[in-house]
């Protein structure tokens, strides 16, 4: 184990949430210690720690308390029982135009951010064309931030957080707010960072981002750490309690972490209720050497079956996701996308995806599954890595696929 750069230890936080604001005096005498308020525990006792180096992600959804989390560590906040130990200096991007005085001009936010950072006027001098270059706000660093559009906010504030050389940086949701390729330029540098050896505690509501960054995953439900390990497994506890709370889940190309090896196989499932009218209890791999040989050879049939329980009448949609060992999804398919949704009577049945030729070479695939509601959005029920798909490729054709290909000569006259 290396050095610890970040520890959690127990950390809860409470809130008191007033029923009743009193803003004169009088009201304020006639009441005083007596106004009415709820208790509201944001965390109860969270505890985990972040090694040198690592790059730690944490998952929820809405209210389970990861921002309070990391205003905790950042300091923002104090925790009402247990502590915070942050070792090295620290860098905290937490919401849009956080820590920005509107009324002064790009130039001067970046100095005073720099200075609540720790960091002298000499020291911000030497990054600061650095700042700029990475915002690409030249044209505009002298005007008044209060005139700054949204991804302009996010370009600032996050060309300041990993310019001041911090060794544990902390951002919240706030790369989903730059465009597409902002975004790409962000993740360049945190991986730029992590090559560096630097620590990163990441908050996204976006599964595929913690498993494309992360090595550690937490994973936080209404205060609660309820999950902590591989992002895999993090993903996979994050999409149950999403599934138990009932909530609307957009399905996201590669949202899910291929689990190991040794987890992979035919999953049940429980009954279907009433907030998950179907789900799926078995996903199968078949191939023309089923039963005989452990892989299939390229270019050979393939046929991926979901079988289904259904406590209602419902129209649903599909989904199959093949991934390889490194959890990069290599084909999605839908049925919905390929025809009319499904309509499923109660009770059981097999839905079938048969692919003529499988064309992908040599490797290990990962297939997960699910059924969402029939104008999508909704999901009903995931299996993530349920089966697995080994490849066997008997050409001499190297790379991802296995194209047929033809080679004509024809001379000139």
């Amino acid at each position: 184990m290396g050095n610890i750069a970040v520890e959690i230890q127990d950390v809860s936080k409470r809130f008191r949430l007033y029923h009743q604001k009193y803003t004169s005096l009088k009201e304020r005498v006639i009441h005083a210690g007596r106004t009415p308020y709820t208790e509201l525990w944001a965390l109860r006792d969270v505890g985990f720690e972040v090694e040198e180096g690592q790059t730690v992600g944490i998952l929820g959804r809405n209210g389970s308390g990861k921002s309070t989390l990391l205003k905790c560590v950042c300091g923002v906040l104090q925790p009402t029982e247990g502590q915070v130990v942050v070792r090295g200096k620290l860098a905290g991007l937490l919401e849009l135009g956080a820590g920005f005085q509107p009324d002064l001009t790009g130039r001067q936010n970046i100095y005073l951010n720099g200075s609540l950072l720790g960091l002298a006027r000499s020291d911000i001098d030497k990054v600061f064309d650095d700042v700029v270059a990475f915002a690409e706000l030249d044209q505009f660093i002298d005007n008044q931030v209060k005139f700054y559009s949204s991804g302009m906010y996010v370009r600032l504030g996050f060309a300041v957080a990993v310019n001041v050389d911090p060794d544990v940086l902390v951002i919240d949701e706030v790369l989903a707010v730059g465009d597409e390729r902002f975004q790409r330029k962000c993740l360049d540098r945190l991986k730029e960072f992590q090559n560096q050896g630097r620590t990163i505690i990441f908050v996204s509501h976006s599964p595929d981002q913690v498993r494309a960054i992360c090595d550690q995953a937490v994973v936080l439900s209404d205060g609660r750490m309820v999950g902590h390990g591989a992002p895999g497994e993090a993903v996979r506890i994050f999409r149950e309690h999403l599934l138990e709370a009932g909530d609307i889940l957009a399905l996201g190309h590669g949202d899910d972490e291929a689990a190991p090896a040794d987890e992979v196989g035919p999953i049940a499932v429980s009954t279907t209720d009433s907030s998950h009218p179907i789900r799926i209890t078995e996903v199968k791999v078949e191939h023309p050497g089923t039963g005989e040989r452990p892989y299939l050879i390229t270019g050979e049939r393939l046929t991926i079956s979901l079988q289904y329980s259904a406590a209602s009448i419902t129209t649903a949609s599909f989904v199959v996701e093949i991934r390889d060992d490194l959890s990069k999804v290599l084909l999605r398919t839908e049925s919905g996308d390929l025809g009319a949704p499904l309509e499923i009577a109660s009770g059981t049945g097999t839905v079938s995806f048969q692919w003529a030729t499988f064309p992908f070479l040599d490797g290990v695939y990962h297939v997960s599954a699910g059924v969402e509601h029939r104008a999508g959005g909704r999901l009903y029920d995931w299996k993530e890595s349920a089966a697995k798909l080994e490849v066997m490729n008997p050409t001499k054709n190297v790379g991802l696929i296995n194209l047929p290909v033809a080679v004509t000569l024809v001379p000139d006259r």
